[in-house]
């Protein structure tokens, strides 16, 4: 193989799942294209690539590399674009530029031994210098901690993870337990720690190895929603992943059972946390029930003409039980119920909570209540590293508490709250048991109405103005098996026959933002920004949209992958909504790009399923604009970010959107399922377009077969825990 160093000039692709990377380097004075698997890179990195020159059919000449290994630059150049490249924090191309006219080909020593000098440099003050230092120290840590795992084909996003969580004790930590990466790390997945130990001569029925994988199947389970798993598929689960005899399974679990790394019951066997929560939430409900609480009402102040007879009997049964779920879908008065119940617990001198899963279905209940709504993470005052400071030694202050959209609220999230509430408050859930439920593990609002232990309100009938809206008048059919009336005009509801569904709502799109792109909102729009292209839009699309903005359209799809999946359609949708935006150095965002936190961060308190803008980038740091804050990132945080122009219906749920589009086809017939279907629907609030097949919608209104959950709070509610 050929050797060749040379300098990272841009990087034209990137498959961040496996790492295949097109960079345009230069070596030499000669530009040329590099293909092959490499750590993630900077714009300005020096690498020494291991390869044959290959000529690609359409792209020509190309060097083809097996292996890679990054080094220093050597060149004043080289130094210039390395450091200009954002991978020091408070060094970009500005201040990369007079460093190295400062200090020549004798920069990169100054940074070792003698970083104080860079004070010497205008603007580089106390605090700038102490920042940089800092970043200094740390890529050196991780350039070593790099030279040790090269062989182990780890990147360097995952380096610098391993750096933050375990230090200057990152190599030992890894030398010794590497499976701790796949148990502690969040993203890092348990073939990546296997592989790693496999080359450090880990033996393969060694404990270390067979408790991560255990507890790996275990995770994956709870991904999947369930709150435990049935023995026998676990040892299947894990006896497939590790493949090793089933007797070392049973011996590793019992092992894990003696440390209570798990727990059984019966033939199930649980993760701590979900089984301590499933209890609790049952203990907590039925302590809640069972307590006295509020207890002055005048029920004549109740306005009978105003309500109809099932709203006066949620409000009275609000005003009279201590726990009660209120369960409808769109338009059937739920919010009014709402307002109804705030509006009688105020007037007989109650103080209310209200609170809500997301950020945005607290801001809506705050719309329509005219009252402070939070998040359930807010009220409970969540505070890293410590957690939630409400809780059992620290209850919440208050009469009522209003829970809105609670399909959402997952099994852990629920016992979070419930400890924090105290026994004399009165508890309301409102939310759509219809819907899908949530992301995390556990069905909570389902088993609680399915346990027949605490009273509930159903409301169905459809409220006159409620039946104007196409939207709402097909969920329910939807929801009753019936198919919905799909036409192209004259209505809310739109759908749109296509044999290519993903290039037509890219039409769509561009065709309702024509010269606004996937920007944010900021300054004066150019004339005519915002108004509909009939020319390329479906005629019955146009008086939909007047003067429609781009965060007020989403896109929801049934699944990740495929070519109307969420991956495939933000790839497309980037490029068509936001193709001017500047491209960030080895990413996929760019400025302006909407995207969308795919974990629970507390320390930045931003959590699954919010979505912002990225606002700006300087000096390694992406900095993204959520609804009420401004959000920063380094570029080793950058994988809890996801492009959401599209996103699936799921991570959808609990956020009203004014107008959805939304791609349904056989090709997601493992996903076609008449909860969804129902649950993308009542995303939309003002205009709904679903593009794809008549047969793949009929398909998802037929199949009510709903995918069941592991779960037993049913049975302990039933049980009295």
């Amino acid at each position: 193989m050929e050797k060749i160093q040379c300098v990272i000039d841009s990087i034209t692709f990137r498959d961040e799942m496996n790492g295949y990377s097109v960079v345009r380097v230069s070596s030499s004075n000669d530009s040329f294209i590099a293909v092959g698997v490499m750590p993630a890179v900077h714009v300005g990195s020096v690498f020494n690539l291991y390869g044959d020159w290959k000529v690609h059919p359409r792209f020509g000449y190309e060097f083809a590399f097996q292996e890679c290994e990054e080094t220093l630059p050597a060149t004043i150049e080289g130094i210039k674009n390395y450091l200009a490249s954002g991978l020091i924090k408070g060094i970009g191309p500005s201040y990369a530029e007079k460093i190295v006219d400062r200090f020549g080909e004798a920069t990169l020593d100054i940074l070792d031994n003698e970083p104080d000098r860079l004070s010497e440099i205008r603007g580089i003050g106390p605090k700038k210098l102490d920042k940089i230092k800092k970043c200094w120290t740390e890529q050196k840590e991780i350039r070593n901690i790099m030279l040790f795992l090269k062989s182990y084909n780890v990147s360097t996003s995952l380096a610098t993870k391993i750096f933050k969580q375990y230090g200057s004790q990152s190599i030992q930590t890894v030398t010794e337990n590497p499976y701790r990466l796949a148990d502690e790390l969040w993203g890092v997945g348990f073939k990546t720690a296997d592989d790693i130990a496999s080359k450090l001569g880990f033996e393969h029925e060694r404990f270390e190895r067979l408790r991560s994988g255990i507890l790996y199947s275990m995770n994956r389970f709870s991904e999947a929603g369930h709150c435990y798993a049935v023995m026998s598929d676990l040892m299947a689960s894990a006896i497939e992943l590790l493949e090793v005899k089933e007797n070392l399974i049973t011996a590793a679990i019992n092992t894990m059972l003696s440390d209570k790394d798990l727990i059984r019951e019966d033939e199930t066997i649980y993760l701590p946390m979900y089984y301590h929560s499933e209890v609790g939430v049952a203990r907590r409900l039925h302590e809640i029930m069972n307590s006295s609480g509020w207890s002055y009402f005048d029920y004549d102040d109740i306005d009978t003409d105003y309500y109809d007879d099932t709203q006066v009997e949620a409000i009275e049964a609000a005003l009279n039980e201590k726990i009660l779920v209120i369960t409808g879908g769109p338009g059937t008065g739920k919010t009014t119920i709402t307002k109804g119940i705030i509006q009688a617990y105020r007037e007989a001198g109650a103080e209310v909570l209200l609170a809500a899963p997301t950020g945005r279905a607290a801001k809506r209940l705050s719309e329509v209540t005219h009252m402070r709504a939070k998040t359930i993470h807010r009220l409970l005052e969540m505070r890293p590293p410590e957690g939630f400071q409400r809780d059992e030694n620290n209850k919440l202050e208050g009469d009522v508490l209003i829970v809105d959209e609670c399909s959402m609220v997952d099994l852990l999230l629920m016992y979070s709250l419930l400890k924090a509430v105290p026994d004399h408050m009165t508890v309301i859930l409102v939310g759509d048991v219809c819907q899908l439920p949530s992301v995390g593990a556990g069905k909570v609002l389902a088993d609680i109405i399915a346990s027949g232990i605490i009273p509930v309100i159903r409301l169905e009938k459809i409220f006159r103005q409620a039946q104007r809206s196409s939207i709402i008048t097909s969920a329910h059919k939807i929801n009753k098996g019936e198919m919905p009336y799909l036409t192209d005009h004259d209505s809310d509801f739109l759908f749109i026959e296509s044999e290519n569904p993903a290039e037509k709502i890219v039409e769509i799109c561009r065709g309702i933002l024509p010269e606004r792109r996937g920007m944010p909102e900021s300054g004066d729009q150019p004339e005519g920004a915002g108004q509909p292209d009939s020319e390329v839009l479906p005629e019955g699309i146009v008086p939909l949209i007047q003067d429609i903005k781009p965060v007020d359209i989403q896109v929801l799809t049934p699944m990740r992958r495929g070519d109307t999946g969420a991956n495939a359609l933000n790839q497309l949708l980037q490029e068509a909504l936001n193709p001017d935006g500047i491209k960030i150095a080895g990413i996929n965002f760019r400025l302006g790009d909407r995207v969308m936190q795919v974990r629970n961060n507390y320390e930045k308190s931003v959590f699954n399923g919010d979505i912002g803008i990225v606002d700006w980038v300087d000096s390694g740091e992406v900095m993204v604009q959520f609804d009420d804050k401004l959000v920063a990132y380094d570029t080793s945080e950058l994988d809890e970010l996801v492009l959401a122009y599209a996103t699936t219906i799921h991570k959808g749920q609990g956020s009203e959107f004014p107008y959805v589009i939304m791609p349904i086809v056989k090709a997601h017939f493992i996903m076609l399922q008449r909860n969804l279907l129902y649950t993308g629907v009542t995303r939309a609030k003002k205009g709904l377009i679903i593009v794809g097949e008549r047969k793949a919608v009929f398909i998802a209104v037929m199949n009510n077969k709903i995918v069941e959950r592991n779960t037993r709070l049913g049975e302990r509610l039933r049980n009295n825990v």
